[in-house]
């Protein structure tokens, strides 16, 4: 399609290519998206059933986990359905504000996660520096607030964000070479100066995502730092083991998303396909696995998935 610049015209409408020059292994690269995407949805959707109907598990890192579980579910849902339908039906066309509201709940999840991997950070920094006033500090009240607050920083913070595309006249090319929408990905096709977009975009990144990461950072040093002052090494083991499944997931879910950085910032000879999978890897990776790992490394949560799952079918 010939580029329109300075016409006045602004498209509204939008075509997805799902991952350009890879169009003939559609088809086959959709399978792992769909087993994904049904794993994401089956494994968080059976750990909030379990965290939620079993009253032995309405403790604080559970309910975290529930939040987390939830997240992931909103944001494969905000993704993968659109690149099935482009792998499967070609249907890689959205409107502008269909566009907008994606990369909208695609951002505004993926820093919810962040600040909910933050406070599970400081559930186990209480959890092992203050184990007797634990259940006092971290009450349902104050659970509560703390998702309200994740709810508000991450839905406020990328609110603006809406406003600043709908400023924007996009005249330039409406083919999008990705599968899903985000925010500087089409800003780029406005013929207006993106600036304030790229410095809001910026800002907001240093001030959640990388802030969660650096008092995560602090977390675990006071953490480590307590758990070398105990007196045994069973001890230590224990409050380690406690943080096994959450340092997991914090690789998991920080990790694709630095190397992905990376890749965009020093891989310039790196095809644009292998970037679009990559920002998939991190959109699919981490809601799949995450009820797997806590499946896994939590004991209380394996012994009810096993009630459930087996148990109940005896006659």
């Amino acid at each position: 399609m010939t580029t329109l610049n300075h016409t006045g015209i602004s498209h509204t409408v939008f075509r997805l290519l799902g991952i350009p020059g890879l169009e003939d292994q559609h088809m086959w690269i959709s399978i792992p998206f769909f087993v994904s995407y049904v794993i994401t949805l089956l494994g968080n959707s059976l750990l909030i059933f379990i965290i939620l109907t079993k009253r032995s598990l309405h403790e604080p890192m559970y309910l975290f986990i529930c939040m987390l579980a939830g997240a992931d579910i909103v944001l494969s849902t905000c993704t993968v359905p659109q690149a099935l339908a482009i792998f499967w039906f070609h249907a890689g066309e959205i409107s502008l504000n269909c566009c907008i509201i994606q990369l909208f709940f695609i951002h505004s999840t993926f820093i919810s996660e962040s600040g909910v991997l933050l406070v599970m950070a400081f559930d186990r920094f209480i959890a092992i520096c203050y184990p007797l006033r634990y259940t006092t500090i971290l009450t349902h009240a104050l659970i509560g607030k703390i998702g309200v607050t994740i709810f508000l920083r991450s839905y406020g913070t990328i609110s603006p964000i809406i406003f600043l595309l709908k400023r924007l006249t996009f005249c330039q090319n409406n083919i999008m070479p990705h599968t899903f929408c985000e925010h500087i990905g089409l800003a780029k096709y406005a013929c207006n100066d993106i600036r304030v977009n790229i410095w809001y975009g910026f800002s907001i990144l240093m001030l959640t995502v990388v802030l969660d990461v650096v008092l995560i950072f602090v977390s675990y040093v006071l953490i480590l730092c307590a758990v070398f002052h105990m007196p045994s090494l069973d001890a230590r083991y224990k409050a380690l083991n406690t943080c096994g499944s959450h340092i997991c997931i914090i690789i998991l879910f920080y990790g694709p998303g630095i190397f992905t950085i990376l890749a965009q910032r020093f891989g310039r000879h790196i095809p644009p396909h292998i970037h679009i999978l990559l920002a998939n890897v991190c959109m699919l990776a981490p809601p799949m696995l995450n009820p797997v790992i806590y499946g896994i490394k939590t004991k209380q949560i394996q012994e009810q998935l096993v009630h459930i799952l087996f148990v109940k079918q005896k006659p």
